[in-house]
């Protein structure tokens, strides 16, 4: 539930937009229960004593509004700003209200059974505005929250301000006391909101602002207490200075998660070597089906450029070793010849007789993939070896020593020599952290390795000027105190540099946990699998390429497939659900015939397509039962007709091939090809099956026996959790202090009214 359109005057779906998780999971139940009673209004014939239950369900809606309505009202008259945008919400809502309270009357429920089309809308229209208008004020109350955490916000910045001019000692504590009890209220703020925002990329950024917050307020004490203690150190000025600095930018990051965060930078798929080869090897599969089209060459060698551009990372980094530069150079080289010999075949068939250059073509394809992947290897190899290089020498921790003991004893000029040696590492550090990032596949751990990296960045100057301000005050101990201070801040830096790298390590080498792939393959020794393993058959590279093209084939149905998947309203719904099945259990197929996933024989895909073909059964199962569903003088599309009757004979065809004997090297190629091609067929018939009968699904409301009441979703899925009431910075929360009542009360009371479980 990204988004929640209102119809007639509401023309900007983005002001309605919802980022947070509270208002996402207190909708849910009201959407939920709305969605019930629109289902009610479509019925042909119902009972006097339903009509009366249904009255009191939209008596109690209107009552349950009336007092939400006077909530939001209160709401209002404290937040001025607001209370214009407030007062028009709250009459909308109830308005809405009042109109489903009319719709559901006895009298004008019985009279609608005429004009049963009409009246449904008009209940639609009404049940849509309400939950437009709730939301609204729910999203107003959000506003509210923000307004409190950037009042708190202002609190800190005013004490910073004072802090930063504060001469006095007795002054300085008094000022810093009041400091700290505000950033413990920001915290407080920030955290509960960090906690419900629903990017996971903005609850990153946030994390590293309010990291940044507070290990600088303990660096801020001591720094501060530094230079009052010493004000004629030009260091000690530096150092507070610095730390200033630090904290004003974490907060400019902070108020561009509070108030901007639509428009923010990590939102944005980061440029790095990762998505940059996948994307060259998606338009590079994609060319056996569109190299003919002059786009398609464009766009190969625009990527390939971009690529060489981003590996000048890996090429000129000082830390690179030469080896490892070489291969990737060499490789490089092979990229743009295969590339380009790859435009040269698309631009032959572009002028005529594609049949002469197909097997040139999946040949060159099939290189130029193989030549992309190695790059990625090879990049991946470099950067993990630059990061395992650092952090398995002691450098760290000798150089941190070396700088302490030299500022115990006063040696400023050991001290200096000592913090160009800290500072190259610390540069080292930077080159691994920028490879790390480009390696890395989740945009959310690329975000958190950067906004690491820019802390690092600023906190090793910092740190050696703590060191010289104690070297220059060798027996004070407020310097000491300021060097232990920066020096463990700077270790719990590198501590969590070295755990995001890890992370991105056990994604590249495989350890991490990988995205799920629908398996229906049984455990060796269960489910009474007794069958012997064939000896496993290697294909040439002719037989390969076929192969290969038929997986791409099959990945471009899967891709189809998905889209229409897209277009479910009803998350729940067994039709959806099963094609969602069938469309992973293909795509691990897919995967088989470019040698990755999670099947590694033809056995296994045998197996997979055997079972593929029983969901396909079932899938004719739930469709048999989805055709009783349909109302009396409902009729079926004719195509919709023709695809069902031929599905189990598709799935039958493609259970009977994969039964078939696979003895000797051809019958095992026959059997692959058969067993990809028929799925292929399978998928390509739910493909066309499944738009028409989302149009059913839609037209006449239906659902099947094991989904939910079906829910109005727009730009995404809705969340099935609850919330449990907790988030003390949502906007539910802001509104149940309300000595009124409570507006998050009131929407569960008109979610979750008693009389739907009597209708």
């Amino acid at each position: 539930m990204a988004y929640v359109d209102r119809p007639g005057d509401m023309n900007d779906s983005k002001a309605l937009e919802i980022k947070t998780k509270s208002i996402e999971q207190t909708l849910v139940p009201l959407v939920t229960q709305i969605t019930t009673l629109v289902n009610h209004k479509e019925k042909q014939r119902v009972s006097e004593k339903t009509c009366q239950a249904i009255e009191r369900v939209g008596q109690a809606v209107r009552l349950a509004v009336s007092k939400f309505v006077s909530v939001g009202e209160a709401l209002g008259k404290e937040n001025l700003d607001i209370q214009d945008e407030l007062h028009e919400a709250c009459s909308e809502a109830q308005v809405a209200g009042n109109n489903i309270a009319r719709l559901t009357d006895t009298n004008s429920w019985l009279a609608s059974t005429t004009q049963n089309s009409t009246d449904k809308n008009s209940m639609i229209k009404a049940a849509r505005g309400l939950l437009s208008a709730v939301t609204k004020v729910l999203l107003l109350a959000d506003r509210v929250v923000i307004k409190q955490i950037i009042v708190a916000e202002q609190k800190v910045k005013k004490s910073l301000n004072k802090l930063e001019t504060v001469q006095n000692f007795t002054e300085f504590v008094q000022l810093f006391s009041q400091f700290g009890k505000e950033m413990v209220e920001l915290a407080h703020l920030t955290g509960d909101r960090q906690n419900d925002l629903k990017d996971e990329r903005i609850r990153v950024q946030m994390a590293a602002a309010r990291g940044v917050l507070e290990k600088s307020t303990m660096m801020l004490l001591t720094s501060c207490k530094t230079c009052i203690r010493h004000p004629d150190c030009q260091s000690a000025q530096d150092n507070c200075t610095g730390v200033f600095r630090m904290m004003r930018k974490a907060f400019q990051m902070l108020d561009e998660v509070l108030l901007d965060s639509s428009s923010m930078s990590v939102l944005v798929k980061p440029k790095n070597i990762y998505n940059l080869l996948h994307t060259l090897s998606d338009v590079i599969e994609t060319s056996k089906v569109t190299q003919a089209e002059s786009n398609t060459q464009d766009k190969l060698v625009t990527t390939l450029s971009l690529v060489v551009d981003a590996t000048q990372d890996f090429t000129d980094s000082a830390y690179t070793q030469h080896e490892q530069r070489e291969r990737i150079l060499k490789l490089l080289s092979k990229a743009k010849l295969d590339v380009n010999h790859l435009v040269q075949v698309g631009k032959r068939i572009e002028q005529g007789n594609a049949a002469r250059y197909e097997e040139e073509l999946d040949t060159s394809v099939y290189k130029a993939i193989k030549t992309v992947d190695d790059v990625k290897k090879q990049l991946q190899m470099t950067a993990l070896s630059q990061a395992e290089e650092i952090f398995r020498s002691r450098d760290q921790d000798e150089l941190t020593s070396k700088l302490k003991e030299a500022a115990t004893f006063g040696q400023i000029d050991r001290v200096q020599s000592s913090a160009e040696k800290f500072m190259q590492y610390s540069e080292q550090l930077q080159e691994a952290c920028k490879l790390m990032r480009h390696v890395a596949s989740k945009p959310p751990v690329a975000i958190g390795l950067e906004n690491a990296e820019n802390n690092m960045i600023k906190l090793a100057p910092q740190l050696v000027t703590a060191f010289s301000t104690f070297a220059i005050n060798p027996t004070s101990k407020i310097a000491k105190e300021n060097v232990d201070v920066f020096s463990n801040t700077w270790q719990w830096q590198v501590k969590e540099i070295n755990m995001i790298m890890k992370e991105i390590t056990d994604t590249c080498t495989g350890r991490a946990n990988q995205k799920h792939v629908y398996l229906s393959l049984p455990r060796p020794g269960k489910h009474g699998t007794t069958m012997k393993s064939s000896r496993p058959v290697k294909l040439d590279a002719e037989e390969q390429a076929r192969i290969a093209k038929l997986g791409l084939e099959l990945k471009l149905m899967t891709s189809e497939l998905d889209v229409e998947t897209d277009k479910w309203e009803d998350a729940e719904n067994d039709i959806l659900k099963r094609a969602k099945n069938m469309s992973s259990m293909a795509y691990s197929m897919y995967l088989f015939t470019r040698g990755e996933g999670p099947l590694k024989t033809t056995q296994d895909l045998f197996k997979q397509a055997e079972y593929f073909a029983e969901e396909g059964n079932k899938l004719f199962r739930v469709l048999k039962d989805f055709n009783s569903m349909i109302p009396e003088g409902g009729l079926l599309p004719d195509q919709l007709v023709h695809h069902l009757q031929s599905l189990p004979s598709l799935c039958q065809q493609l259970h009977y091939t994969t039964k078939s004997p696979s003895l000797g090297k051809i019958q095992t190629f026959a059997k692959v090809n058969g067993s990809i091609q028929e799925t292929k067929n399978l998928l390509a018939s739910i493909s066309q099956m499944l738009p028409l009968c989302n149009t059913l699904v839609v037209k006449y409301n239906i659902r099947t026996p094991h989904s939910t009441h079906p829910i109005w979703r727009h730009g995404g899925p809705v969340m099935e959790t609850r919330s449990n009431g907790d988030d003390s910075d949502s906007a539910a929360s802001v509104l149940s202090t309300k000595s009124d009542g409570s507006l998050l009360r009131n929407v569960k009371t008109i979610a979750n009214i008693d009389a739907f479980d009597r209708i």
